[in-house]
């Protein structure tokens, strides 16, 4: 594992960083040729593009810093809490952000939220399976210890001293992957705005829970068991999705509703 893809003397691209940026750019890029072909302007889905990446990345770095202030920045310089670059992004945090302001834009704008956010879900998932790519390469999000065929070894100067562990960054990057796919065929077929973003909600809340009971990076904090934060923030992401496809499913005229 090396954290460092370029050196370029006076700054260091890691690996992370790669990673999320390819996740993002992969993600609009689908995300506009999905938008295309239901009529949606190509440039409005990259204007919004700049509001979910900041959203998401003041979400992601605000909840991780929230969670290991204790571990990383108790003791650190003040600037740590910037250097994103190192990696320390949570991504419930992330999606949590880029919502909030994605649909504030969105409705200042005059678009269609729910119908903007349905053609996000898929490739929400997609760039999520880059981003967990860079956190192998990071070494973060780690597994439990395991002595599976296909378990991981970090280097020994790693938290998980060399052991062999649950490869819990490519389960979640192919389970992200499986529900691009997934999203993306069912798109077309869906009844109602709004109805793949529920589903997206629903669906990865169950994935992650499912992931979750494998990760071996949460003995610092001090609600370690029986569940995780993930496994706290899933209930509350899938509740969040049931809610939304119950409301969204009872459209006041037939076919997909097209209200904001």
């Amino acid at each position: 594992m090396d954290k460092i893809a370029i050196d370029l003397g006076f700054r260091d691209i890691h690996w992370y960083g790669v990673f999320v940026a390819l996740g993002f750019i992969i993600g609009l890029w689908t995300a506009g040729r999905r938008g295309r072909k239901q009529g949606l302007e190509v440039q409005a889905v990259f204007d919004l593009g700049f509001w979910l990446i900041l959203g998401g990345i003041l979400g992601a770095r605000t909840m991780f810093v929230v969670n290991y202030w204790d571990t990383f920045f108790a003791n650190a310089s003040l600037w740590e809490i910037f250097a994103i670059h190192k990696g320390g992004l949570v991504f419930y945090g992330g999606l949590i952000g880029a919502v909030a302001v994605g649909f504030i834009w969105l409705r200042h704008q005059g678009l269609p939220q729910w119908k903007v956010a349905d053609t996000m879900a898929p490739s929400i998932a997609l760039g999520h399976a880059f981003g967990r790519l860079g956190c192998l390469m990071n070494g973060c999000c780690y597994g439990q210890a395991c002595a599976l065929p296909w378990a991981i070894h970090f280097p020994n100067d790693h938290e998980t001293a060399g052991a062999g562990v649950h490869p819990t960054q490519l389960y979640e990057s192919l389970a992200n992957l499986g529900l691009y796919v997934a999203l993306d065929c069912f798109y077309l077929r869906r009844r109602f705005d709004g109805q793949v973003f529920a589903c997206y909600l629903m669906a990865y809340a169950i994935l992650r829970s499912i992931v979750e009971c494998f990760r071996g990076d949460y003995t610092s904090l001090p609600w370690n068991a029986p569940l995780t934060p993930g496994h706290w923030i899933s209930i509350v992401v899938f509740l969040t999705g049931v809610g939304i496809y119950r409301h969204r499913s009872k459209p006041t005229e037939p076919g997909i509703d097209q209200g904001p």
